[in-house]
């Protein structure tokens, strides 16, 4: 295992057409929106959920690469296998409903049981103190919430159904008439929210410090760029419509600290207008048409006279 040894730092783009790329369930599964800008969210959660979901799905049953957060998952089970390990005599240790470590030396090991067997504890960390007590992991890998590059106008769309699902509601429906008449209450099913089209763009950092206390090693890094590159292809569902990873720029630092400010390397990714095949700045004043496709925007990158010590490299 090589461990990491470079800071990286990296610039996510990716889009959905006709889907809802993060519902928020403080507003009825409302695409997430910035209230004051209309421009489009998708919380760090959910897109560490979906490559939780790739890892999950590639390496699921393999060592070092189980994962912690999981669906209908018991996290002090979890944990509880962590004291089974250094505990295997202590009978104690299957009944309790509440462990801690005994030391700090304990409390370490119970620290690094999690990192080496959880793909996710290691990567992004964890609080793993509810009950039956792991500690706390700070992870390497860290990612902000995505923005939609321009302002986004969510489409609320009533879905319908033809069955009934008792005999009460399908005598009711016989008895309104034929097909087409204005009894459609009968068959509304609810509504579902649209984006219908949207280029977001999310920051994410890698810290070769933080790697070497959770064991996040160079093949961690290649899996979780892996991940980001193709975990909408295995995400599909008729809410989220298409989503695709269009870009992934990383910049790779020449050593574990870093040669440069991320914001200053994040800079040289510019987003504009695609107008006949030249780039041109967004500018809310400018009466371009809705954007309904990538090929509506143009991406640039600025890789004259890099920072030194800093590689840029476009993973896709």
């Amino acid at each position: 295992m090589t461990m990491l040894t470079n800071r990286y730092d990296f610039v996510l783009l990716f889009d959905v057409t006709k889907g809802n790329p993060n519902g928020d369930p403080d507003a009825g599964n409302l695409p997430r929106l910035d209230p004051e800008t209309n421009h489009g969210l998708v919380s760090d959660v959910s897109l560490k959920r979906k490559v939780r979901n790739y890892v999950d799905l590639v390496r699921s049953g393999t060592d070092g690469h189980h994962i912690y957060v999981e669906e209908a998952a018991i996290l002090n089970d979890k944990h509880r296998q962590a004291y089974k390990a250094l505990r295997p005599d202590d009978p104690k240790v299957d009944k309790e409903a509440k462990l801690n470590p005994r030391d700090d030396v304990e409390a370490k090991k119970l620290r690094e049981f999690m990192c080496k067997n959880f793909f996710d504890v290691r990567t992004f960390g964890a609080v793993m103190s509810t009950g039956i007590n792991a500690g706390q992991v700070r992870g390497p890998v860290q990612m902000t919430f995505a923005n939609s590059v321009e302002p986004i106008v969510p489409q609320e769309i009533s879905i319908t159904r033809m069955a009934a699902t008792n005999e009460a509601e399908k005598k009711q429906r016989a008895e309104g008439g034929e097909e087409g008449n204005d009894r459609v209450d009968n068959r509304t099913m609810g509504r579902k929210y649209i984006v219908p089209y949207g280029l977001y763009r999310a920051h994410g950092f890698v810290s070769a410090k933080l790697a070497e206390r959770t064991g996040f090693s160079e093949a961690d890094l290649e899996l979780t760029f892996e991940a980001l590159t193709s975990m909408f292809e295995h995400d599909r569902s008729a809410a989220r419509g298409e989503m695709t990873t269009r870009k992934l720029v990383v910049f790779k630092h020449g050593n574990a600290l870093g040669s440069a400010p991320a914001h200053a390397l994040f800079e040289r990714v510019r987003i504009g207008r695609n107008i006949d095949g030249q780039f041109r700045r967004i500018d809310r004043s400018d009466n371009y048409p809705p954007a309904r496709a990538f090929s509506d925007y143009a991406v640039e990158i600025d890789r004259d006279n890099p920072p030194d010590g800093v590689e840029i490299i476009e993973r896709i």
